[in-house]
């Protein structure tokens, strides 16, 4: 194809962090977006997710003819509603990432359901100067894809999530043979690939070994048996249903998340005869403990799972006894440890036998590739250029020196925002766009300056002083303050007393420069006041804030 111009590539998620995947990929007017995925806040700030910003987008959305989407986690297809609202384009994706999207859509963008169009491994979709074609890769949830993108200047090739499962549970195996008549019939200009794991060492492991393990552990419990898990890995969930059917157990889901892949994944027919074995959560504690597997939410400590109540012996619909059997089957996402050691702990405490995979690895395998594989997959394509993805920048750059290890030379490693250009001369970085992140709670954007008040007054505690003057701007009387989250409650009082004379003082004192001052100046000397004496006391300053109203009778 004739070429004018470079192909671009622009990330705004998802290259130096995990998650939040996000690149626009354009040539000349004509641009597609890879994946449109949220992350979530564990900070505590009221926060429900995360996305990128989509200012430099929506600037010039008639651009923008479509987004095509990898798989259906959440990292990948969560911000959908959001962008489509502003830009309503087609978005293109396998059967299951499709039906995860319209439940996104129906929840928060049901204007936008009849944009969602499936396109399958070996199909061909031409958009603009792009020809685009899926082909099969093997991950942590059903119907994962990568992606073949025909472009002016060659092939380009997107793993999306990967690892190559050697002996994938749904019999769905990595299409290294389509790759490797790519790589013989039109060859691999660039290679984007997942860094998830760049620098661990090895193989991922087989999902199937990971089953097996289950299968051990569920038919040698002597009581209840609850399986932690993700609540996308559908292979997990079909292999726990397996094993409940083999040991003569039922089986009962606890949580909002799993209920939802077990009712998608049943309906598209990856968990035939589930209505078979499964039992509603209020029949758990009624089942005979030697006949219960449950399936819980809650891998990562959070409060209001599943798991979580269960290990606090608040769930309503079942309680743990000693000698019942936990199992936490999934990675622990770095800066959570505390909490799911505090979980498991509590767990123990109570009697219950826990496993997890610091004691017993078998019983979890990544869905990501680890080095073993992504050499494998560089070698298998020998692509010509090189741009590592989804990672921090420590993974980006253990990625990069990998692919320089396996030969390749034209390797760029960038992260969000950093323009990269790919023409006949190779990649090159070529300027920057504008990034960052979109808060959302109940769907809602929460700007970011309501983001840094929470964090702060969640650091530092907050404090409101209220005072009543006259039409010149002196107190009328002690003034009231209200403060939370600043100091211990024996302490209160007296600086309390304390800090309202000085934002008097400091009100009586100044020199105004009209006679009669105004509230918003008032208020400004009154806070200005509050900050400077909680700074000397304490040596913090809490968020701060003033109230100041004049009596309309008031005298000077």
């Amino acid at each position: 194809m004739a070429s004018t111009g470079p192909l671009r590539f622009v990330p705004l998620g998802g290259l130096g962090e995990i998650g939040m995947n996000c690149m626009a990929i354009e040539h000349e007017d004509a641009r597609i977006l890879i994946d449109c995925g949220v992350s979530f806040d564990s900070r505590g700030l009221g926060v429900d997710v995360f996305h990128a910003d989509f200012r430099w987008l929506l600037a010039a959305k008639e651009r923008l003819a479509a987004v095509i989407v990898t798989h259906g986690h959440e990292d990948h297809i969560g911000a959908l509603p959001f962008l489509l609202r502003d830009c309503p384009v087609p978005v293109y994706g396998p059967p299951y990432a499709i039906a995860l999207a319209r439940e996104r859509l129906t929840e928060h963008a049901p204007g936008a359901l009849d944009l969602l169009r499936v396109i399958r491994p070996g199909d061909r979709l031409a958009i603009g100067p792009f020809e685009i074609e899926p082909y099969r890769v093997t991950h942590s949830m059903p119907d994962c894809t990568g992606l073949i993108l025909r472009t002016p200047h060659g092939v380009v090739v997107h793993t999306g999530d990967f690892k190559i499962d050697p002996q994938p549970t749904d019999g769905e195996h990595f299409a290294l043979e389509r790759l490797a008549r790519l790589r013989e019939e039109e060859g691999v200009r660039l290679l984007l690939s997942d860094s998830t794991n760049a620098m661990v060492e090895g193989t991922s492991g087989a999902e199937q070994a990971v089953a097996d393990r289950l299968h051990e552990l569920v038919d040698g419990a002597p009581g209840r048996v609850v399986v932690s898990m993700f609540a996308s890995n559908v292979h997990r969930i079909r292999a726990l249903a397996e094993a409940a059917k083999r040991t003569h157990r039922k089986l009962c889901l606890m949580g909002r998340s799993l209920e939802m892949h077990a009712r998608i994944a049943e309906l598209a027919g990856y968990l035939p005869d589930l209505s078979a074995i499964r039992i509603p959560r209020e029949l758990a504690q009624s089942t005979p403990r030697d006949r219960l597997l449950v399936l819980a939410t809650g891998t990562q400590g959070e409060a209001p799972a599943a798991l979580t109540r269960l290990a606090q012996n608040a769930h309503p619909e079942l309680r743990l006894e000693p000698g019942d059997r936990v199992i936490h089957s999934a990675r622990i996402i770095p800066g959570n440890e505390s909490h799911v050691y505090a979980l498991l702990d509590r767990l123990e405490r109570a009697g219950i036998d826990v496993r997890w995979a610091r004691m017993d690895p078998a019983i979890h395998a990544s869905g990501h590739a680890h080095r073993g594989e992504q050499r494998a997959l560089i070698e298998h394509l020998r692509p010509r250029s090189f741009l590592p993805v989804h990672g921090t920048f420590m993974h980006l750059k253990r990625h990069a020196e990998l692919a320089r290890e396996c030969g390749v030379e034209d390797v760029v490693t960038v992260e969000n925002g950093t323009v990269v250009e790919l023409d006949e001369g190779g990649l090159r970085v070529a300027g920057r766009v504008p990034v960052g992140r979109t808060y959302r709670e109940l769907g809602a954007r929460v700007p970011e300056r309501v983001i840094a008040d929470r964090k702060l007054m969640a650091e530092l505690g907050l404090a409101v002083v209220t005072v009543l003057v006259d039409d010149r701007g002196r107190p009328l009387g002690a003034c009231d303050l209200l403060t939370r989250g600043v100091v211990h409650e024996d302490l209160q009082q007296e600086l309390l007393d304390d800090a309202c004379d000085a934002v008097l003082e400091a009100l009586e004192s100044a020199a105004w420069i009209v006679e009669r001052p105004s509230e918003d100046d008032l208020e400004i000397e009154a806070k200005r006041a509050l900050k400077r004496f909680f700074a000397h006391r304490l040596g913090r300053k809490p968020l701060c804030y003033a109230v100041v109203l004049k009596h309309p009778s008031g005298r000077g």
